[in-house]
């Protein structure tokens, strides 16, 4: 059985993401910060059939955390087969440059990217045990430079100077690592899974959590033939997927 840490994985696209990989037959460790709200989380999934999941608490700010739940997963297998940086947080709407709160950005910074760096680390020894290595970083394509700087992107309105180059950063490090790792085994992509009605947007987004979810899946399941390195959006690129960075 396929092993996946999934962080942020208690509720919206990441509980999703927990339920569609459970249902392919992977066990799940359930990445949560508070570990009541990670235990009503299997209860949930528990309800529909689905056992093979365990909440871990973790907070992707906290380097003490991460090692705690790295050494927890670690206990109880010696290979991950993938993980998914899904934690995040937005910092508020809006987001102006010149009146943008530098402290709320580092908050952002410390959870979008110094998160999933931390996580990536911590628990890289696991994954490489596996035959098929796979991370996703779920970013955003208010992320891309290309795109955001184009006035007819779709999104091109929305002011985000906090949360645009927190998920910028997390890109430039998905190329660094799917290049330093390109002659293993593993596959690394950067996955946007859309402008999703969530809380986290106050429920503005237009997809749903299992369109969302689904397309993170893909990335996680994805065999020897699939990409490695790509900025995927099949929102912004239906056919390919691919977009700019």
């Amino acid at each position: 059985m396929k092993k996946v840490f999934i962080t942020g994985a208690n509720k919206s696209i990441g509980l999703e993401t927990a339920r569609q990989l459970l249902k392919q037959g992977y066990y799940v460790f359930l990445g949560t910060r508070d570990l009541k709200k990670g235990r009503d989380a299997i209860e949930k999934l528990n309800t529909e059939g689905l056992t093979e999941v365990e909440a871990v608490q973790i907070d992707v700010t906290d380097p003490q955390s991460v090692k705690d739940a790295r050494n927890e997963i670690g206990n109880k297998t010696k290979v991950l087969d993938a993980l998914v940086n899904n934690v995040g947080m937005s910092g508020g709407m809006p987001q102006p440059p010149l009146t943008a709160d530098v402290e709320i950005m580092e908050l952002v910074f410390n959870t979008n990217f110094y998160g999933a760096v931390r996580v990536t680390q911590a628990f890289i020894d696991l994954l490489e045990k596996s035959g098929q290595p796979r991370i996703v970083n779920v970013s955003s394509a208010l992320g891309s430079l290309t795109l955001r700087s184009d006035p007819s992107f779709k999104y091109h309105e929305y002011k985000v100077s906090i949360y645009g180059p927190s998920k910028a950063a997390l890109n430039m490090y998905t190329i660094a690592l799917a290049d330093e790792l390109r002659e293993k085994s593993f596959k690394v992509n950067a996955v946007d899974p859309a402008f999703t009605a969530t809380d986290f947007n106050n429920h503005r987004g237009a997809g749903s959590v299992n369109e969302a979810g689904a397309r993170i899946v893909k990335y996680v399941t994805i065999g020897e033939e699939g990409p490695t390195g790509k900025f995927i959006s099949e929102e912004i690129n239906p056919e390919t997927g691919d977009i700019p960075w």
